[in-house]
């Protein structure tokens, strides 16, 4: 790291740091070593005594306190450079700490960025651009596709395919028409249309997801470092000894020596090197970890929450099935519809294409091609009328068929339906499915041996749909057709139910469930931003196995800390010891706790 950023984001370590060392220069030049080493006693020493006076009158018992202590003593008794150096471990530690927990998110930011800012009103026979948060109830508002809907209403005039994955996080285009209702931050992919606005842009669906980020960020509660959980005994085990040194040496430097050597450095240390080792190990295998906390946290998961699509699921439209009839092969039927599908935009049409692109080398291209969205396409190829969408569609261009004989089992298999007619004639079915990412019934497995008692889908998505993936994925909890504010409040109980919750998601619908757990996890390689910047961790791999991976290295991370805190406690009461029996100088206390820091940050570093 260079001396710049160095500086200005770690001052007070480096200020001391260099102190200590400028007063070693004068000490083998000078006379004023002395000096050098107070002043940087008094200027370093100052901001940590007084940041921790602060959380005492807050009501925190920290392990800061004997550091705070040994500081106060050193500067009373003019033992300058023993104090100076409990100074530098001190600022030194809380700047690993902070290297290693600062998470900067701006996840309203980024949320407020992709709000609706402008709405298309009527008004008369024109159309005027205003401010989405000046439309009023009962405006009529013009939407075009490609745009988002402004405010939550109801269509009017017209029929569209609405993008709902921002509101439910599920893939596949909704068709919608007269009398529907439309959400605000939802896409109209296909379609001009005129809706009633049914409420005002502060009181909308999206809005709703901003004011459920700011609050679940704003009541997460604090976590206690793992230091401070042992400084409830650490510290006054401490003071007891000074207290015995005094009365058996009645020499009042005792007290200071037992002080230096008990500055708990191994609790200050331990945690920040084990973290940032932890942090690193996670970002190898492409899990970037926003800090201490969350790793901290992850390693104590009892409860792992999954969202359905994109999460669990790839996230979007796969031909699962092609069932053909009346004399059509897979292959003939496959062929004509990927054909037709090359001059629509809708994301059904793209995942046939896509299944065709596969299997055939070239498609030709269909002549008088016709969409109506929402409805289905049809159009010529090679000579034949080609019609593709759903059965009301093909009902009615060729009249009424029964499909129920050979449909039954894809029914209940779930997944949408898109029926094909050739030259007037009910020719066959492709089932589209959203496919379960590979590998998540093994990771499933393997979160319950690494102690995980729970798991859980929660999708807006059908309940039969739900059931089906939850069953192949082997999460036997599931929750499904939630909205954004259904997701908070089932995590807020599973919280009431479980010690860490862990929320597992990808969309903008799951940036509020993901700031309301313990810990949330996003998948960044193919999510949202707002998504990724409301977690604590972020998978840069499109893996949700990776979760149980996150887990693994969060425990080995705390199991290593733990093991350095006990090793470097032991040795220091050791010292302690010692210390209290008047065998041990102030400077001398210094130096040794120094040899113990660096063997608790040497373990400390396996967690890489």
């Amino acid at each position: 790291m260079r001396i710049k950023p160095l500086l200005k984001n770690y001052p007070l370590p480096f200020f001391v740091l260099m102190g200590i060392l400028l007063g070693i220069v004068a000490f083998f030049t000078t006379p004023y070593a002395h000096y050098i080493w107070f002043a940087t006693l008094i200027l370093g020493g100052a901001p940590v005594v007084w940041k921790t006076f602060k959380g005492i009158f807050r009501g925190e018992f920290a392990s800061d306190i004997v550091a705070m202590l040994a500081i106060v003593t050193a500067a009373i008794m003019d033992q300058a450079f023993a104090g100076a150096i409990v100074v530098l471990m001190q600022s030194g530690g809380e700047a690993l700490e902070e290297y290693g927990l600062r998470r900067a998110s701006s996840s309203l930011e980024d949320l407020l960025a992709r709000a609706p800012k402008f709405a298309f009103r009527k008004k008369g026979d024109s159309i005027e651009k205003i401010p989405a948060q000046d439309v009023k109830v009962g405006d009529i508002l013009v939407v075009k596709p490609g745009d988002l809907i402004p405010v939550d209403g109801t269509i009017v005039d017209g029929t569209a395919e609405i993008d709902e994955s921002a509101i439910t996080g599920e893939p596949l285009a909704h068709a919608k028409k007269k009398g529907d209702l439309v959400l605000s931050g939802c896409i109209d992919v296909n379609g001009a249309f005129e809706m009633r606005a049914d409420k005002l842009s502060e009181e909308s669906q999206y809005a709703k997801i901003v004011v459920l980020v700011k609050r679940a960020q704003e009541e997460k509660a604090p976590i206690q470092r793992l230091a401070d959980q042992y400084a409830i005994y650490f510290t006054p085990l401490t003071l007891i000894m000074a207290a015995i040194g005094y009365f058996y040496t009645k020499d009042p430097h005792t007290i200071l020596s037992v002080l230096v050597v008990a500055t708990p450095c191994p609790l200050i240390l331990a945690t920040p090197v084990a973290v940032i080792s932890g942090i690193n190990r996670a970002a190898q295998d492409g899990i970037i970890v926003k800090g201490g906390a969350p790793i901290e946290q992850i390693a104590k998961a009892d409860m792992v929450v999954f969202d359905k699509t994109g999460t669990i699921t790839h996230g979007t439209p796969y031909v699962e099935e092609i069932i053909s009839l009346n004399g059509t092969t897979k292959e003939d039927l496959l062929y004509r519809v990927a054909a037709l599908e090359q001059l629509s935009n809708h994301s059904v049409a793209q995942s046939i294409l896509r299944k065709g692109q596969e299997q055939f080398k070239t498609l030709p291209m269909p002549t008088n091609f016709k969409e109506v969205p929402g409805r289905g396409v049809e159009a010529d190829i090679n000579g034949d009328h080609i019609l593709v969408g759903s059965k009301p569609f093909l009902e009615a261009a060729i009249g009424t068929f029964d499909s129920s004989s050979i449909l039954d089992e894809v029914h209940r298999k779930g997944g949408l339906l898109v029926y094909v007619s050739i030259n007037k004639k009910f020719s066959g079915v492709i089932v589209i499915t959203d496919k379960i990412r590979p590998g998540v019934e093994r990771m499933v497995q393997h979160l319950h041996l690494l102690g995980v008692d729970q798991t859980m889908m929660l999708t807006g998505d059908s309940q039969k749909n739900a059931e089906l993936i939850a069953e192949e994925a082997g999460i036997k909890n599931l929750r499904a057709e939630l909205l954004p504010e259904d997701k908070v409040d089932v995590i807020k109980k599973l919280k009431l139910m479980y010690k860490r919750v862990v929320m597992v998601g990808d969309g903008i619908n799951d940036a509020p469930a993901l700031a309301t757990a313990d810990v949330g996890i996003a998948m960044g390689a193919h999510g949202t931003a707002i998504s990724a910047e409301a977690a604590d961790i972020v998978l840069l791999v499109d893996d949700v196995t990776k979760v149980s991976d996150a887990i693994f290295i969060g425990q080995r991370m705390l199991r290593i800390a733990k093991q350095s805190i006990f090793v470097g406690i032991g040795l220091s009461f050791c010292l302690m010891v010692i210390a209290a029996a008047g065998h041990i100088e102030p400077a001398i206390g210094a130096l040794l706790q120094e040899v113990i820091d660096a063997a608790v940050i040497l373990n400390a570093l396996r967690a890489r």
